[in-house]
């Protein structure tokens, strides 16, 4: 355990296996740095293909308890563990900006979302209904009943390394699941300190089980062939995704995956610009542009290009960049890599043609800082456009007509979430249906909600998680033909 990283948060930083805070035997430990310092704040166990498995015995250990523990019980534990969320946002959002260096506020606001999803699957899991009908001959009863699927390999990025484990956590405890959750070497200490939350909270030992490792590969591969795992639940790159999808096939494994993203923002000419500009300054620069939900490319029609590019670069010139704790608008990328993937990609904008409005240069000295950059007059064919930029960077392009629009939009094999801004509701549930996407912000910079199914098309996923769809994500149907 750290005292002193985060005044008033006690942070693990063993592996969390069964209940127990243990060491991971030979697998020694490794460095977790702060982005805005690119200096070590902590060290954490790193474990080990046996810890893996280790991980896999006190899930199965626990599985039928939980599985037979009455809804409204796991339910209260994950209220519990909303409201323990919910009292130390402070401390959680500090840990985070340390590990992460997203801007405070930003942290603020995903401890709040995270917690959200153990409040709505605290009341989901009392929501678990089957179904009984007749059957269409007449002959018998088709009842249907909802079966947790089994032990749960969740993965989760070093992005929103609160969220998108609640995002995982809850629907699996609330449908009678137990876990292992495998965080980002970036950021481990968050889910460490929410597995120690989730004990607090009346988790029994087993049921929630934390492995931090920089052996990523080898040990979703060994979790992945042991056939007591039934399901995964990956964010993460498409690569990557696509790795543990053949993984998984080996055993038949279930698979939810939410994978990259390369949204477009489309400004309609009839768009009220305040709205247009103030829902782009959400969708890009939402944890500084490091989500996949980001808008990465910014399709504007040419009557009210120029205008709608002004203002977004006076919006993006305006904010503060610095350390998060120092409560600047826009944090350091997570490390230097980050930093030359973004400014690789500029320049290469720039060479084709590119106008910078704002920002545009690395920001020398230590840390790993990118300032907001505007650029216009980009080439609908530039490089820029085609990946995941995953920084404070908006490329402008500029469209005659709505066709034009949906065509440069789906011009790419992600398919996450699209932004659509206009005056005209039709035109917009039009372009809405048009857009090849799993998600829709329309006059919205922001979709994600706990309510909601999140998720992809295309090459940007499989399944949904939010909403009442990402319990059943959990779960198997079990078809029982009955007669009386």
């Amino acid at each position: 355990m750290i005292d002193d990283l985060v005044t008033g948060l006690r942070v693990p930083t063993d592996l969390y296996v069964g209940g127990a805070w243990v060491g991971a035997g030979d697998g020694g430990r490794f460095d977790v740095i702060d982005p805005a310092t690119g200096l070590p704040i902590a060290d954490v166990a790193n474990g080990t293909v046996e810890d893996a498995l280790r991980c896999v015995d006190a899930a199965d250990g626990a599985a039928a308890a939980w599985a037979r523990t009455a809804p409204r019980e796991r339910g209260e534990i994950l209220r519990r563990a909303f409201e323990l969320m919910t009292e130390r946002t402070e401390q959680l959002a500090e840990l985070m900006v340390r590990e992460n260096g997203k801007a405070l506020a930003d942290a603020r606001g995903e401890v709040r979302y995270a917690a959200e999803f153990f409040r709505w699957y605290a009341e989901e899991a009392v929501r678990l209904s089957g179904e009984l009908r007749t059957a269409p001959a007449g002959t018998n009863r088709i009842m249907v009943l909802r079966q947790p699927i089994g032990i749960a390999l969740l993965i989760t990025p070093w992005n929103f390394p609160a969220a998108m484990a609640t995002r995982k956590i809850g629907p699996a405890l609330a449908a009678g699941c137990t876990v292992v959750l495998k965080p980002a070497s970036e950021t481990p200490l968050t889910a460490l300190a929410l597995g120690a939350l989730l004990s607090e909270a009346g988790v029994p030992d087993g049921v929630v089980n934390v492995l931090p490792s920089r052996r990523s590969g080898d040990v979703a591969s060994a979790v992945l062939a042991d056939p007591r795992v039934r399901k995964l639940s990956f964010t993460g790159s498409t690569e990557v995704g696509r790795s543990l999808l053949g993984l998984a096939a080996q055993q038949v494994v279930s698979c939810s995956m939410e994978l990259g993203g390369n949204a477009p923002l489309v400004v309609l000419e009839d768009a009220d610009l305040d709205v247009a500009v103030e829902g782009a300054m959400l969708a890009k620069m939402r944890n500084g542009g490091e989500a996949c939900t980001a808008a990465n490319r910014m399709y504007v029609h040419r009557a009210v290009a120029d205008e709608f590019t002004r203002r977004l670069g006076e919006a993006m010139a305006g904010l503060s960049v610095g350390p998060g704790l120092e409560d600047a608008a826009v944090g350091p990328l997570v490390n230097q890599a980050a930093v030359d993937k973004v400014s690789e990609l500029v320049a290469a904008a720039v060479d084709d043609g590119a106008r910078v409005v704002t920002g545009g240069e690395a920001v020398e000295g230590r840390g790993f800082f990118y300032p907001p950059t505007v650029l216009s007059d980009v080439p609908p064919t530039s490089r820029i456009l085609e990946e995941e930029i995953f920084g404070p960077v908006a490329p402008v392009v500029r469209f005659d007509s709505d066709e034009e629009a949906v065509r440069l939009a789906n011009r790419t094999e992600y398919g996450l979430v699209a932004y659509v801004f206009t005056r005209d509701l039709a035109r917009g549930l039009r372009m809405s249906e048009a857009l090849e996407a799993g998600m829709v912000g329309l006059n919205r910079g922001v979709v994600s909600d706990p309510a909601a199914p999140f998720g992809g098309v295309k090459q940007s996923g499989l399944g949904r998680e939010g909403g009442h769809e990402g319990m059943l994500e959990y779960t198997e149907s079990k078809y029982v033909a009955v007669e009386w």
